[in-house]
């Protein structure tokens, strides 16, 4: 199943002779795309220069709340290991599936008054936005860190005997200790060398205990021995063995230090657990957040830009076609087909009627205006943005 392209467009009334979405519905074709009604409220206006003001702030927020929905996103699946089923039923906003909200958007009134002043309105989408990011990311850096120590605690319990903890191994009556002039080292030891080792160990410094060497334990690819020096010579023996690539193990014995690492695997597993439910909840949380906020910000487009365009008094239509990015290719030459002429001198036509593109000193007029001409994009003659969720 494709994946749901939604463009947003907004057209004069005075271009219809009928029903305007009937008109627009037919005007791209039934298997294009379907077409709703985006209600966009009556904002305060304000002057020429707030408008173009509020057209360049809009345009910037609005690539920070698709970044803010992404990160949301790929939050999620890392959580539920990429499973997609599992994100997508995380994926709600306000109580409803992200696409029926969308299809069914209605600007929240109590949240957002619509008789504020829009750069009023602005800032408080662009502070939500920040506060619901910082949540995530918060919530998302602290999960992970505990996720990261519980790999840690595993790892020493399931790993080989280079890294793996020794606590449980090594027998304390092995180790020579309280002794004022010997200790005793832990040496990992790959099993291939392990002949070598037993070989060369007592010449390796001065003052080794003769066969003072015992085996420990032996896993799938080292050996560990303990084998005993004078202290004075200790960090010569160590030195030499890190040269044959034979690993020294710190390890100090201390009473009930098993049991405890046992409890601190425990404690971190339940903590791990925890911090999973809490990021899924801050995760479910922040995607209905972020892409309500997206869908404020976009209905100011819509309403910004299209007083920009067509002037007063505001008439016009805004509908949300739900398309595939396939489609959508279709979606916007049909439009363009159609509604060229709105744009002036901006589309001309070629001999056989098409319509070719925009004259690049025009569009630079048109972006230095204000009007919505996206990076990499062409002007287009109408209101018109896409956009898809991740």
């Amino acid at each position: 199943m494709s994946p749901a392209q939604y463009i947003l467009v907004s057209l004069p009334l005075r271009i219809f002779d009928d029903e305007p979405l009937t008109s627009l519905a037919a005007t791209i074709g039934r298997d294009n795309g379907q077409v709703l009604p985006f209600a966009v409220p009556s904002f305060k206006i304000g002057t020429l220069d707030a408008l173009v003001q509020h057209a360049d702030d809009l345009a910037k927020l609005d690539s920070a709340c698709e970044a803010a929905v992404a990160k949301v996103a790929d939050s999620l699946r890392g959580i539920l290991d990429g499973d997609e089923d599992k994100v997508a039923q995380q994926k709600i906003v306000n109580d409803k599936p992200t696409d029926q909200y969308l299809r069914s958007f209605q600007w929240n009134k109590v949240r957002y008054r619509a008789d504020r002043p829009l750069g009023e309105l602005i800032d408080n989408l662009q502070k939500e936005l920040q506060n619901t990011d910082n949540d995530v990311k918060a919530k998302f850096n602290q999960y992970n860190g505990i996720k990261t120590n519980l790999a840690a605690l595993e790892r020493k319990q399931t790993g080989n005997l280079a890294t793996k903890s020794l606590t449980p191994i090594v027998d304390p009556q092995v180790l020579v200790q309280d002794s004022e002039y010997l200790e005793t080292h832990l040496i990992v030891v790959p099993t291939n060398a392990r002949k070598d080792f037993l070989r060369s160990y007592e010449t390796l410094a001065t003052m080794v205990v003769p066969r003072s060497s015992i085996q420990v334990a032996q896993d799938d690819e080292f050996t560990l021995f303990a084998v005993t020096t004078f202290k004075k010579t200790s960090s010569e023996f160590l030195q030499k063995c890190r040269e044959h690539k034979w690993t020294p193990r710190q390890y100090k014995y201390v009473e009930g230090g098993k049991e405890e690492e046992q409890r601190e695997l425990q404690r971190v597993e339940k903590e791990a657990k925890k911090a999973r439910t809490e990021a899924l909840l801050i995760g479910r949380t922040g995607w209905s957040e972020s892409v309500m906020i997206w869908a404020h910000v976009m209905t100011l487009r819509v309403f910004v830009e299209t007083v920009l365009r067509y002037g007063l008094p505001l008439e016009f239509v805004s509908a949300l076609i739900q398309t595939t990015p396939k489609q959508a290719k279709k979606v916007k030459t049909a439009l363009d087909s159609t509604y060229s002429y709105l744009g002036g001198n901006a589309f001309g036509r070629d001999k056989h009627g098409r319509v070719t593109k925009d004259d690049a000193s025009l569009t630079s007029e048109m972006a230095a205006a204000g009007l919505s001409v996206g990076e990499g994009s062409e002007y287009t003659a109408y209101v018109y943005y896409e956009f898809s969720l991740p």
